[in-house]
């Protein structure tokens, strides 16, 4: 697997870029035509913000591409994204991610919308999925989407039921939509449970400030101010940042809840695994695997791949021994589960 790595200017990270991933394969003269390989033998995965290693959305990601590299035998290569990056940044690197042969190219976040929207039209051989976002489409573009607000409400149910100070914090890495659906299903969840919970909900940061997804340090500080109010269980969406809150809370020997990937059996996360109650999971890996296996098997996927509960796209992680021990937890989270799948609870996407 080629990995390409962090690069502190554009313009070397674009020329640098091309270089790299052309090793991999045949390159498209500047007409921008695709030279993609068809039968799905090279693959390339773009980093959302916080890059690989965030023990969370990007990894879920990467553990996709992975599988698909040893059950489907394809070449995968890996780019990361540079710090304060514009959408031209993304441009050059999608572009030049298909010029190189990779298909799919597939954008990990909703950050890649821009991108994606300049760059699919100019490649239409090659499949781009983008993770996150169904507001840029097209006849080769998969858009690979969750019901967040679901998870999260199971969530809600599991916090208010274990929570003894009836206090619990949402911490959301930056304040746009799709945060916002984590935090709505967590609110309702909550309050649909015991009302007497009372709720703190804290940003990070504001757009087009998106290093709340990337600073460990503003989750810490945004955990301990929870604490202070008297919180002891803490749910955190908020990517790498969301790494400074657990560690917080389980210094704290406070409740976390964590996001995107099973938190609890992350390697990164070893030391204060015990703290992790539960995550909200989404399941990126199997979405990314799929859309491979779809572009190498000649079916590739398009339009929306949505994934909720009734397809065990979202949910509750049960790694955490302690968690699957609380039997009044387990079962009212069940229940909740499958009301919601039977349509008798409507989760909310907004607060």
């Amino acid at each position: 697997m080629r990995r390409i790595t962090r690069i502190a200017t554009a313009g070397a990270m674009s020329a640098a870029l091309a270089l790299s991933v052309s090793a991999c394969g045949d390159s498209s003269s500047d007409s921008g035509s695709s030279t993609s390989d068809s039968k799905g033998n090279k693959t390339a995965l773009a980093y959302d913000i916080g890059g690989r290693g965030d023990q969370s959305f990007n990894d879920a990601a990467y553990a996709g591409l992975v599988k698909a590299e040893k059950d489907l035998g394809v070449k995968a290569t890996e780019a990361e994204p540079s710090e304060g990056e514009s959408d031209a940044d993304k441009v050059q690197r999608l572009t030049s991610l298909a010029r190189a042969g990779n298909n799919p190219v597939i954008g990990v976040g909703f950050a890649y919308a821009p991108a994606i929207k300049k760059v699919a039209p100019k490649f239409p051989k090659t499949t781009f999925g983008i993770i996150d976002d169904a507001s840029v489409t097209g006849a080769n573009i998969a858009n690979i989407v969750f019901n967040e607000e679901q998870g999260s409400y199971l969530a809600g149910v599991a916090a208010a039921k274990v929570t003894k100070t009836k206090k619990v914090g949402f911490i959301g890495g930056v304040e746009t939509p799709l945060i916002k659906k984590f935090e709505a299903g967590f609110i309702q969840g909550v309050k649909d449970t015991d009302s007497s919970v009372n709720v703190l909900p804290q940003y990070l940061t504001q757009p087009p400030d998106f290093s709340g997804f990337s600073k460990p340090d503003l989750g810490k500080a945004a955990a301990q101010g929870q604490l202070d109010k008297g919180a002891d269980v803490v749910y955190s969406a908020a990517g790498l940042a969301g790494t400074g809150a657990i560690e917080a809370v389980s210094k704290a020997g406070k409740w976390n809840i964590g996001v995107d990937s099973d938190q609890y059996q992350q390697k990164g996360l070893a030391a204060y695994k015990e703290s992790i109650l539960t995550s909200v999971t989404k399941d990126v890996e199997d979405s990314v695997f799929n859309l491979i296996k779809s572009v190498k098997d000649g079916k590739p996927e398009s339009g929306e791949v949505r994934y909720g509960l009734d397809k065990d796209g979202v949910g509750l992680a049960m790694s955490n021994p302690a968690f699957t021990g609380m039997t009044d937890v387990i079962a009212a989270v069940n229940k909740a589960k499958q009301e919601i799948i039977d349509g008798k609870i409507t989760v909310k996407t907004t607060p």
